[in-house]
């Protein structure tokens, strides 16, 4: 086959590119900047030049593959404080993907996430398929990533093999600049490891190449319709997240009151402080999905999250 890939160059979207070649494929990556275009083309990646704004090349290059794995998300500028203006953006650039493969049979796999789903209990494949009571609570740009994921899967009706692949919040290993990296970086500032409350609260993870290989299987075999889940541990309680920390660290673990985790954790705490378990059953089931990787508690106690300063 011969995939475009969006996001190829960043931290899923490299772990990918290689996976789908390895296996045999073709891979044309999108590429903002002459950094990224340099990468793809030294994994063995066709390069096209673009952003997620550039519809009418999206559109073209949907149109001249054998399937699309949209990875891409403008989280630079999510991160600081347009995420509707993000999830804006994707939406556009799934619905220029989507024209361009209706009628098609093509493969369309989308990354989405399994964070916020159904807060408190373990969230399922089955959940968040449609707009109801369980995804209710969400508001803004949540909500229209949600629906974007929703219209994803609408598009099995127009002949597109399309799937939802949902990561957790945490998708590790080496090199790895996301929540886990931030968490080592405050308890090295603070002093102390921290977990708000108990800590009993639950995060699923993944590892990086475990979850490269889902995109692959999806892309080659998830029927259309389908929902994925690339969870390998269900849900790790936080304050075992802060014991690791702060073993490897040689800090005290700490209990940060709800009231102060803002001012402890800063933005982070906002998210530190979810119960967000997720299961994989259904997906492992239906693919033959098994991860080999490290889970996170194993890939943190590697100590390759502590070398050097705070991410």
């Amino acid at each position: 086959m011969h995939v475009f890939v969006t996001g190829a160059s960043g931290w899923i979207g490299s772990a990918v590119v290689p996976e789908l070649i390895g296996a045999g494929h073709q891979v044309t990556g999108l590429a903002r900047s002459a950094a990224s275009a340099a990468a793809l083309s030294a994994a063995g990646a066709r390069v096209q030049r673009g952003t997620l704004d550039d519809l009418d090349s999206l559109r073209d290059a949907a149109a001249a593959s054998d399937g699309v794995i949209h990875l891409a998300f403008k989280h630079d500028i999510a991160f600081t404080g347009d995420f509707q203006g993000a999830a804006d953006a994707d939406r556009r650039a799934v619905e220029t993907f989507g024209e361009a493969l209706a009628g098609s049979g093509r493969p369309f796999v989308i990354a989405s996430g399994t964070a916020g789903l159904t807060p408190g209990r373990v969230a399922t494949e089955r959940d968040g398929r449609t707009p109801d009571s369980a995804t209710a609570h969400l508001t803004g740009g949540p909500q229209t990533r949600q629906a974007t994921a929703q219209l994803t899967l609408a598009l099995a009706a127009r002949d597109v093999r399309s799937s939802v692949l949902r990561l957790p919040p945490t998708v590790h290993g080496d090199g790895d600049h996301g929540f886990m990296a931030t968490l080592v970086g405050i308890a090295r500032d603070k002093g102390v490891s921290g977990y708000i409350g108990d800590g009993g609260n639950r995060w699923p993870a993944v590892h990086r190449f475990d979850a490269a290989h889902l995109f692959h299987l999806a892309v080659e075999q998830a029927p259309a319709g389908s929902v994925l889940h690339a969870v390998a541990d269900e849900g790790v309680p936080i304050r075992a997240i802060a014991e690791v920390i702060g073993r490897h660290l040689n800090l005290p673990v700490t209990a940060i009151a709800p009231e102060a985790a803002a001012e402890h954790f800063g933005w982070l705490a906002a998210f530190l402080g979810l119960d967000v378990p997720a299961s994989s059953a259904l997906t492992r089931e239906l693919l033959g999905w098994q991860p080999v990787h490290p889970g996170l508690i194993d890939d943190l106690g590697k100590g390759h999250y502590f070398h050097g300063p705070p991410a």
